[in-house]
């Protein structure tokens, strides 16, 4: 082969011509994509189903942010960050995975207990499918049912305009799911601003500082930031933050 005729590309390929045998061949798989007609309803069945747990595997995402601590936890922890003022400090990569090893140390309980009674017994064949989905939504329901409070609870069974449940196994999902939202956005916020508090003061008291010494000026964030972080640090901030978020979850 002539080098100089194709520069770069020449030179890789006779290196690839000496490191590799000349009986080597590269394969690459066989993928074929088409569309069968099916004779039986099994087939058509079959079909759905695949249908349905890739849409359920797209949507898992958003299931895992919905139905579990994550939202709570992913939103003190950005409040927090507001509120000392760093910028983008901790990035949001630091921020969301936190927030996923928090969500996954919460929900721990709940998760193991649906492996033993839903996964587990479905992967021996001892269930049906429709069985499996049943028991492993107890869980997740009762996890769910006490982070949720009564006022919102109430507010989306008023607007689907259904009749009042009688117990908890009759509220629906689709119930179920924007009261636990809504509760843990309102939560969230509570905790928030019990966090943003100190800062606020601090805020307060600088910018006074500045005003009555007469550099009106002078960024008050500028000055703050130092005493806002001396303080997080002296107090282990992050320590009190996770804890605190730890344990407002009702267990």
């Amino acid at each position: 082969m002539n080098i100089k005729k194709y520069g770069i590309i020449g030179l890789i390929m006779a290196l690839a011509g000496v490191f590799m045998p000349v009986e080597a061949a590269m394969t690459f798989p066989n993928i074929n994509v088409g569309m069968q007609t099916l004779n039986t309803p099994q087939e058509f069945s079959n079909g759905l189903q695949i249908l349905i747990w890739l849409t359920i595997l797209t949507l898992a995402p958003s299931i895992f942010i919905m139905a579990t601590s994550f939202i709570r936890i992913v939103v003190v922890l950005s409040l927090t960050r507001q509120a000392i003022g760093a910028g983008n400090l901790p990035p949001n990569q630091v921020i969301t995975s936190l927030a996923l090893i928090l969500t996954f140390f919460i929900m721990a309980p709940v998760f193991n207990e649906i492996n033993e009674t839903a996964l587990q017994p479905y992967m021996k064949n001892q269930i049906t499918q429709q069985a499996a989905l049943d028991r492993g939504a107890i869980p997740l329901r009762k996890f769910m049912f006490k982070q949720t409070h009564e006022k919102e609870l109430a507010l989306f069974v008023r607007m689907a305009k259904i009749e009042k449940p009688k117990t908890k196994d009759d509220v629906p999902m689709y119930i179920l799911i924007p009261s636990f939202i809504l509760s843990e956005l309102k939560t969230a916020f509570t905790i928030g601003f019990v966090v943003y508090l100190p800062f606020l003061v601090i805020d307060i008291v600088v910018s006074s500082v500045l005003v009555s010494m007469g550099m009106m000026f002078l960024p008050p964030t500028m000055i703050a930031l130092p005493f806002k972080l001396i303080m997080f640090v002296m107090v282990d901030g992050w320590y009190l933050v996770v804890k605190s978020l730890v344990e407002s979850f009702v267990t």
